[in-house]
């Protein structure tokens, strides 16, 4: 009797704790993404991503620019609030340039890099520096940026690009795929400091995502 009471008692609580059980698998959407894991760093840095934020070097180099933007869902109109952005970028000499003591994968990105979430109205601001491009590669100036939606596996969308760049070619122009959205943006002085907008459409134009 005592045997048929423990087999009852351990099915009751499976069954309690299946039940119990809120996580919902991660939808892989985007394709091959090198590096898409850095978006979740900040959980090991202990760090709370806000809705605006500063890179390191800020203070240090020019010229000095400012990113702002809207997240929107799917639809384009509806704003999409605690989204996740990991942007990072060379330093002034092209380089992927750590820090002296590199966690995760500030090894490979380097030390100029952060995490933003977006607020109830889907806003986003980040201060930085401009980039620049890569040595000896004709590459135009450029910076990375990753989401991380609830229930979805990291995914990077079209890199930020300077419409002034003289090695943004047209060819260049006309090769992005507009993962999100165009990411070429002007700058504009605008308060004493260089300014760019660019929204973001949750899923657009990346594979697997419907």
């Amino acid at each position: 009797m005592k045997k048929y009471l423990g087999i009852l008692l351990l099915t009751l609580n499976t069954i309690s704790c299946k039940g119990q059980s809120n996580t919902k698998p991660e939808r892989n959407v985007g394709g091959p993404c090198e590096g898409c894991e850095a978006t979740l760093d900040f959980k090991t840095l202990n760090l709370i991503p806000k809705s605006t934020d500063t890179l390191p070097g800020f203070n240090q180099n020019e010229p000095k620019i400012k990113i702002t933007g809207t997240v929107f869902k799917k639809d384009g109109e509806t704003p999409a609030k605690n989204i996740i952005l990991y942007v990072y970028h060379v330093d002034r000499n092209g380089i992927y340039k750590p820090s002296d003591n590199p966690i995760g994968w500030e090894k490979r990105h380097g030390q100029y890099r952060r995490w933003l979430k977006t607020d109830e109205d889907g806003k986003f601001t980040f201060y930085t520096f401009r980039p620049a491009s890569y040595p000896e590669v004709q590459e135009p100036e450029h910076i990375h940026i990753y989401i991380k939606e609830p229930n979805t596996t990291p995914y990077y969308i079209d890199s930020y690009l300077f419409k002034d760049d003289p090695i943004l070619t047209k060819e260049k122009k006309e090769s992005e795929k507009n993962r999100g959205g165009s990411g070429i943006v002007e700058l504009k002085m605008k308060n004493g400091i260089l300014t760019a907008n660019r929204n973001i459409i949750l899923g657009l134009n990346i594979p697997d995502y419907e």
